[in-house]
């Protein structure tokens, strides 16, 4: 339920902009995030959820195990990780599945740590096996993969449909483009979560507090939000959506 539109501005040194905004009821374990058609998504009871205007639509299955991951950045296609049993689904805008990938049985071994959508029918995969990042055709079942070994373990990871970039047990933050050209950041320890909010920004969450950085490190702010606690955020389309144990918080966002 949308409730206001406060009217106030804070402005930090850094010229990120922010408008306290609208405040959504919701009750569930995990936010997903919001599409451009006006659209949400959530997990609750380990159930898939995307509702608008009191109509609810839902993806079950149980014998998967726990959703680990869903990847949003095609809202037609769908991304589900379960990483307990190795698998990925892909679910269209009814939540009807289309493609599900059990990768333990592939033809290239793979145990994926991270899965994410790419361009062209292709997922992300971190291979756990390999410690390699990797482009899998997912209607011809080929893996792709891009980079050589990396040491480290996922902990958290962001991509785009171009490029995919992580953050290892070490703080270390790399990216890979589609052609496996490496790049190496500044180190990022801590990190519980980050998104990608452009081609020079990144917003990310360490001990309670969301920053904003550039991805030159040049520039780095400390988001002003209301909460004081917090579960996850989601970013999309200079909307922050901050979730709690009691709703979703909406705030205007200009990044310079």
């Amino acid at each position: 339920m949308l409730v206001f539109w406060s009217l106030f501005s804070l402005v930090a040194p850094a010229q990120v902009t922010m408008v306290s905004g609208n405040f959504e009821q919701l009750v569930a374990d995990a936010f997903v995030g919001h599409d451009n058609f006006g659209f949400r998504y959530f997990i609750k009871n380990n159930v898939f959820c995307k509702q608008k205007s009191g109509v609810t639509l839902e993806y079950k299955n149980l014998a998967l195990g726990k959703i680990t991951r869903v990847d949003l950045r095609n809202p037609l296609q769908i991304v589900l990780f379960y990483e307990g049993f190795n698998t990925a689904v892909l679910v269209d805008n009814q939540l009807n599945e289309t493609h599900r990938i059990n990768f333990s049985k592939n033809a290239t071994p793979i145990v994926a740590s991270a899965v994410a959508m790419a361009s062209g029918n292709r997922l992300w995969i971190f291979n756990t096996l390999s410690q390699k990042v990797g482009l899998f055709d997912y209607l011809r079942n080929e893996l792709r993969e891009l980079t050589v070994p990396f040491t480290g373990k996922v902990s958290v990871y962001e991509s785009d449909f171009n490029h995919f970039h992580w953050i290892d047990d070490q703080g270390n933050h790399y990216a890979t483009d589609v052609y496996g050209k490496i790049t190496t950041f500044e180190p990022m320890a801590g990190i519980q979560q980050f998104v990608l909010a452009n081609d020079a920004w990144l917003l990310y969450a360490k001990d309670g507090k969301i920053y904003a950085r550039t991805a030159k490190n040049d520039k780095s702010e400390t988001l002003p939000i209301g909460e004081k606690t917090f579960k996850s955020f989601h970013y999309q389309a200079q909307i922050l959506s901050i979730f709690t144990e009691q709703g979703i918080t909406n705030y205007k966002i200009t990044l310079p």
